[in-house]
């Protein structure tokens, strides 16, 4: 907690229905009335959505593993100093769409580099700024990957690459969105008090009704 704000954090595997479900619950927020800002991760500035273009465009296939990790770091430092940080001290509850989970389970397990590295270049990124709340929305690859495809509209998964709406991230192989899950698994291990880990192969308003139930109840915890 940031003076007065909340920070709250949506995580997961490409699939699991996790941006979905941080718009259902900013329409319950506006619904009460309360003050909060929507944002998402890469991005969420003009200079982080630059950032995001480079990093997940799919024609981008040359960048390198390291200058991956650092172009999410630098998207991150300049969301948390523009944008994050003077909503919470607003007093605003912040809803953002990955943070810095995202990295250590895409660059640190997904990529196999060094977990440590990447929180260390996290945490300088963004000042040791963790959330109030993460709710992470868990799936089997497999059943993402499907999500993935009838959203793309691709026929098959070799076709998913022709598929203008998946990016350079979604586009990897299924062993690679394995280990990211993995990496969110191990990350939810160590973060048990912070992180709600929910099945997202669960009907999507189940999934609200879950979210939903332990928010409220925890922000009460502030009011």
């Amino acid at each position: 907690m940031t003076d007065k704000g909340l920070f709250i954090t949506f995580e997961g595997p490409d699939g699991s229905g996790k941006t979905t479900q941080i718009h259902q619950l900013a329409e319950e927020l506006e619904r009460c009335g309360r003050s909060f800002i929507l944002t998402r991760e890469p991005g969420g500035t003009t200079i982080g959505d630059a950032i995001r273009s480079i990093i997940l465009n799919p024609e981008h296939t040359e960048l390198a593993d390291h200058t991956e990790i650092l172009l999410y770091a630098a998207s991150r430092s300049q969301h948390v100093s523009e944008k994050i940080l003077p909503a919470l001290k607003a007093g605003k509850i912040v809803l953002c769409d990955r943070f810095v989970d995202a990295s250590i389970a895409y660059q640190g397990y997904g990529l196999d580099e060094s977990v440590a590295t990447v929180k260390q270049i996290n945490d300088f990124a963004t000042g040791g700024l963790t959330p109030d709340r993460t709710y992470m929305i868990d799936i089997e690859p497999e059943i993402g990957r499907q999500r993935m495809k009838r959203r793309s509209g691709a026929a098959e998964l070799g076709a998913m690459k022709d598929a203008a709406d998946l990016d350079r991230i979604e586009m990897r192989a299924l062993a690679y969105h394995q280990r990211v899950r993995e990496g969110f698994h191990a990350i939810y291990e160590e973060n048990k008090q912070r992180i709600r880990l929910i099945d997202g192969a669960q009907d999507q308003k189940h999934v609200h009704q879950m979210i939903c139930d332990d928010f409220f109840q925890f922000i009460r915890r502030f009011d």
